[in-house]
């Protein structure tokens, strides 16, 4: 951080806070849409900051009682920040409820269009109110975070700023579909903790009744489908899990994902951005911070950190509230509070635990360096002389909590302290004996004593390999996602994995190991399970002689880290 003393010269606790309940704002369309609205108690005009989701506003009270995410109490959707902390600052703070959600009329549409030119309209509502002085911004993580991208894409007049913290850009990539892979274990639980009274699936408006019936016919009859009855259920009873079911209908990538990625409207958003994320959340938000910083053409800052917890901030969510400040303090109130002096990208180093600023995504100075695929469970600098192969067989009907099967793949020990820090992927040969397979690979930094950190990840469904030619590079292959071609089994065949983001100093001694399965398990992970392939299969990756197969890794010049 700066030497500069700002959090004395940022907006200070001076004021009491007054709250307006169940506000009702009227959108263009008619719809009535329910806030609350969080004032300072004394008369005057004031930056408005919204907070907008389908959480429901009477949750988002912040307490003195905060808890680890929980899929069991459901209070992952606390996330609108701390109402009191803002507004004992000088600031309005407004929560929102979408509409179909809440207090609020309407249908519900999951971030779609009529709930993005909504943000537009709550926007422009609090700018004319009398409290307002006309400078507006807006609040909250992860779904209010993603909402910030698309409100902010429409370009309401008087939204000078958005703070997307914990903010995915691509709705299919890095939410429903990772790799091609279903993201079931998180849409099991997550529809259950909303403030939506019922819905009927998107699919319904988008595709004619015979053409649902003959998408649902079809899964009825896939392998995934017919071992898991909780996926027959959802198929069967629409209503019962809407989203789940409208993923399943659209199993590739398209208009219906595109209208709820901010990717596609980087061009739209001409707003300062700062960014926000964690190196843990490679499942969902790290991603699109990277892909935001990359795409977004205004002023930007990016922080990616980390939390205690794997699962992100503690409930109600109140963290980096301080920077979020520092923030709006400068483009908000005009104050000078040295934020943009400072270099704009600040990096937690894992391992090292330091921050360190720095100019540019991938750093400069990267050597990228391949990790080769090698006999006996090898990485190694060299490639191997003679072919090899790998071999596990994915059992999908395993105990719950039971590892599946895997190969690993680890390097010798570092003999001095080597820091990865970028984008990594994941180049291989493999054969299989069915017509598709899934693919799961995980990094790890392993000690000398076996004690074990998981780094970051990646997915891959077979069928699904082809590359987007315009889009991928040598250090971020993508993935078209627009179908899926005929693996014939006992064939060779060439894969490209992205493999997340990730920033680690690697002590001398240490190793990194690589970890590739057939499907992953709440032993590991108790949210992010995927649908993977539901029949026994056997994979084997190849190496060496014509099998070039490897990890790319951005290594950091020794004496560029500290």
């Amino acid at each position: 951080m700066s030497e500069r003393d700002w959090r004395s010269e940022v907006s200070q606790p001076e004021y009491g806070m007054t709250v307006q309940r169940g506000v009702m704002i009227t959108s263009r369309d008619g719809t009535r849409l329910a806030c609350d609205v969080y004032l300072p108690d004394r008369p005057g005009r004031y930056p408005a900051l919204l907070s907008y989701s389908h959480y429901g506003k009477d949750l988002q009270r912040v307490t003195d009682q905060r808890a680890p995410l929980s899929p069991l109490i459901g209070n992952g959707g606390l996330e609108a920040g701390d109402s009191e902390y803002f507004v004992s600052r000088g600031y309005a703070h407004v929560i929102a409820d979408a509409r179909g959600s809440g207090d609020s009329e309407g249908e519900y549409c999951y971030q779609g269009p009529k709930e993005q030119q909504d943000g537009y309209d709550i926007i422009e509502w609090m700018a004319a109110q009398a409290w307002c002085d006309g400078q507006c911004g807006m609040l909250g993580m992860s779904y209010f975070a993603v909402m910030q991208y698309m409100v902010a894409a429409r370009q309401p007049p008087h939204l000078k700023a958005i703070v997307p913290y914990e903010a995915l850009t691509d709705r299919y990539r890095q939410s429903v579909y990772h790799g091609g892979l279903l993201n079931e274990g998180f849409w099991h639980q997550w529809w259950g903790h909303v403030s939506v009274d019922g819905m009927q699936p998107l699919s319904f408006e988008r595709l004619p009744a015979e053409e649902i019936k003959r998408r649902v016919a079809a899964l009825m009859d896939s392998p995934e489908v017919q071992r898991s009855p909780y996926l027959h259920i959802q198929l069967k009873y629409p209503r019962k899990n809407p989203l789940l079911f409208d993923w399943m209908l659209e199993p590739f990538d398209g208009p219906f994902y595109w209208e709820r990625s901010p990717y596609r409207m980087f061009d739209k958003i001409k707003i300062p951005t700062f960014l926000v994320t964690r190196w843990t959340s490679w499942a969902v938000h790290l991603a699109g911070a990277f892909e935001a910083y990359e795409g977004i053409d205004a002023p930007k800052k990016l922080l990616v950190m980390e939390t205690p917890s794997r699962l992100g901030p503690l409930r109600p969510w109140t963290d980096h509230h301080d920077l979020i400040l520092r923030w709006y303090d400068h483009w908000l109130k005009g104050k000078d509070t040295g934020f943009m002096d400072e270099p704009p990208i600040e990096l937690l180093i894992k391992g090292s635990d330091a921050y360190r600023f720095e100019k540019e995504w991938p750093l400069a100075r990267t050597q990228w360096t391949q990790f080769f695929l090698a006999p006996e469970g090898a990485l190694s600098a060299t490639a191997p002389a003679g072919a090899g192969q790998a071999v596990f067989r994915n059992e999908p009907n395993l105990p719950p909590g039971q590892l599946p099967p895997a190969v690993s793949f680890q390097s010798s020990p570092f003999g001095s302290d080597t820091e990865v820090t970028g984008p990594v992927a994941f180049y291989f040969s493999a054969t299989l004996d069915q017509p598709d397979a899934t693919w799961i690979a995980t990094l790890r930094d392993v000690a000398p004593d076996g004690t074990s950190r998981v780094l970051t990840k990646g997915w891959l469904r077979a069928c699904q390999r082809a590359l987007d030619p315009e889009l991928s590079t040598h250090y971020r292959p993508r993935q078209l996602h627009t179908g899926q071609e005929t693996l014939l089994p006992g064939q060779s065949y060439t894969y490209a994995m992205e493999i997340r983001e990730v920033s680690n100093l690697f002590r001398a001694g240490h190793r990194l190991v690589l970890d590739v399965r057939g499907q992953d398990s709440t032993a590991e992970d108790p949210i992010w399970v995927h649908t993977c392939n539901a029949l026994p299969t056997e994979h084997t990756l190849q190496f060496g002689a014509a099998f070039e197969s490897y990890l790319l890794l951005p290594i950091i010049p020794k004496g560029d880290f500290a």
